[in-house]
C-alpha cells in the first residue's frame, strides 16, 4: 500500500534520541513512510540510522558526506518523498508524533493547503521555550507575516505539513535553518491556504538543544526580505 505520510527527519549528532523518535512515528496510526537524512553526524547516529533501515520495511536513510544544514537534509529527503503528505520531524523528543493526526485533520476537512503546528495556540502540556528563543521566535514570527500577510504564531515550529507535489515542484535554495522562513515565503506566493493547529512541545535546555546562533538569526532575517522580493521559482 502506497505511503499516505512521508516523515522527514533530518538528524545531526542524535544519537542518543534517534531510535526513540523512529519508534514513537511507528507507533502512529497512519501509513507512512520515514525517510532519515544524516547530516553528517559524528556521534554514531548513521550506525543507527542504518540498523533502523535494516529493521523497518518503511525506514529508509540518507547521509551526508559532511555537516550541510537542516535545509539540505530536507531537501535531500523531499526528492525521494512518495507520501501524499510529508511532515517534518525532528529527531529529539521535543515534537510529539501522536500530534500527526491533529496535523493531517485540516486536508481531509478540505481547510487548508499547509498545516503548521504551533507551540503557542495549544491547550497541550509544554515545557518551555526560554525567553530569547521566545523573542527571537516571535519577532522573526511577526516580520515573516508582515511580508506574506499571514497570521501566524510560530513560524519556526519544525511541525509543517504539505502537499507532497508542491515541495517537488518549487525551487528550495536554503541549506540551514532559514528554511523555515523561505518556505513561508513560497508558500505566500503560491497562493496557498495556510491553517495552524496547536501541539504538545517539551523544550530541550539550551545546553543539550541545538546551538542556533547570532548570525543564523540575522541571516533568517535577511531571507524574510530575500525571498519577500524574489519571485516563485518552479520546477
Amino acid at each position: 500500500m502506497a505511503a499516505t505520510l512521508s516523515v522527514v527527519i533530518p538528524v545531526y549528532n542524535e544519537a542518543a534520541t534517534l531510535d526513540e523518535i523512529v519508534r514513537r512515528v511507528q507507533a502512529v496510526d497512519v501509513t507512512k513512510e520515514i525517510l532519515i537524512v544524516d547530516d553528517g553526524s559524528s556521534d554514531g547516529s548513521s550506525e543507527i540510522s542504518r540498523r533502523l533501515e535494516e529493521e523497518f520495511e518503511n525506514v529508509r536513510t540518507w547521509r551526508h558526506d559532511r555537516n550541510r544544514g537542516k535545509g539540505r537534509a530536507l531537501r535531500t529527503a523531499f526528492a525521494h518523498a512518495t507520501g501524499e503528505y510529508i511532515v517534518i520531524q525532528d529527531a529529539d523528543l521535543e515534537y510529539d508524533p501522536a500530534d500527526f493526526h491533529t496535523l493531517l485533520a485540516p486536508f481531509s476537512e478540505r481547510r487548508a493547503d499547509v498545516v503548521y503546528g504551533s507551540r503557542f495556540r495549544s491547550n497541550h502540556e509544554h515545557r518551555e521555550l526560554n525567553f530569547r528563543q521566545y523573542l527571537a521566535n516571535r519577532c522573526l514570527t511577526l516580520l515573516s507575516n508582515a511580508t506574506t500577510d499571514f497570521e501566524l504564531t510560530d513560524v519556526l515550529s519544525c511541525y509543517k505539513v504539505f502537499r507532497r507535489e508542491f515541495l517537488q515542484s518549487v525551487v528550495l535554495e536554503e541549506d540551514g535553518f532559514s528554511f523555515e522562513p523561505e518556505i513561508t515565503s513560497k508558500i505566500s506566493k503560491a497562493g496557498l491556504r495556510i491553517c495552524e493547529v496547536g501541539i504538545s512541545y517539551q523544550a530541550r535546555s539550551y545546553a543539550s538543544g541545538k546551538k542556533i546562533r547570532a548570525r543564523d538569526g540575522l541571516w533568517a532575517v535577511w531571507c524574510v526580505f530575500k525571498y519577500a522580493f524574489k519571485p516563485l521559482e518552479r520546477r
